[in-house]
């Protein structure tokens, strides 16, 4: 179902600076049929916020999270779309936010930005196979990770002794969505890859090889302690 008058505005009309539809609306649809063909993700066109994290083209003026969930009333576009099949379903939802399903081809490991990008370097100068990781405006890094890590996240720091150690570290799962690029986030700014997705974006790795190193740099960083190289 396509945006409706009075169900949501021309993304252009709540976003001062925005520039027109027009002028991106071919690389966002490219983007968009890389992830579904190439990568295996599906997408679903999600809601945007006036710069700042003002209204919200949900068209609800009491919206709890204006710019930073999926469109109630859009058809999510299937893993596997063509390009054909992408320029035909987000011409009904044109201007809306690039999100992903979590909890299907991936979870997502969720750390502060400054931990991330520390722990980033580490795990690649380890050689460990790493997936995408995204960096959102609101200064979060989002690693993924094998679906089912939300699950295990409890037990997996357990076992490696970070239980009870009040880590600034969490894992969204099934039924969660993020917001992908080329998007914006809740009107706060856009959305940016720290590793961009590559042959491991359908196989990302299990979170118990990631787990330790963001447990340790999140903790060192938490802490105002020195992260050792």
């Amino acid at each position: 179902m396509g945006f409706t008058i009075g169900s949501i505005r021309d993304i252009r009309d709540i976003t001062p600076g925005a520039r027109p539809w027009r002028r991106t609306r071919g690389s966002v649809r490219a983007t968009i049929a890389e992830y579904t063909g190439r990568h295996g993700w599906a997408v679903a066109p999600g809601a945007r916020a006036a710069r700042g994290g003002g209204s919200c083209s949900c068209g609800d003026t009491e919206c709890p999270a204006p710019g930073a969930h999926v469109l109630r009333f859009a058809d999510e576009i299937p893993a596997g779309a063509t390009p054909e099949e992408v320029e035909e379903a987000w011409s009904l939802t044109p201007g809306a936010a690039v999100m992903l399903p979590v909890g299907r081809t991936f979870d997502v490991l969720d750390v502060a930005e400054e931990a991330g990008c520390r722990a980033l370097v580490r795990l690649e100068r380890m050689g460990l196979r790493l997936g995408p990781v995204l960096a959102t405006p609101a200064g979060r890094a989002l690693f993924f990770v094998a679906p089912g890590a939300a699950e295990e996240l409890p037990q997996l720091l357990y076992r490696m002794g970070w239980d009870g150690t009040g880590l600034d570290l969490c894992c969204l799962g099934l039924g969660e969505y993020i917001t992908a690029p080329p998007s914006d986030r809740g009107g706060l700014g856009p959305v940016r890859w720290l590793r961009p997705p590559g042959g491991t974006a359908a196989q990302p790795p299990e979170a118990r090889l990631l787990l330790g190193a963001l447990a340790y740099v999140g903790h060192r960083h938490r802490t105002g302690m020195p992260v050792r190289a």
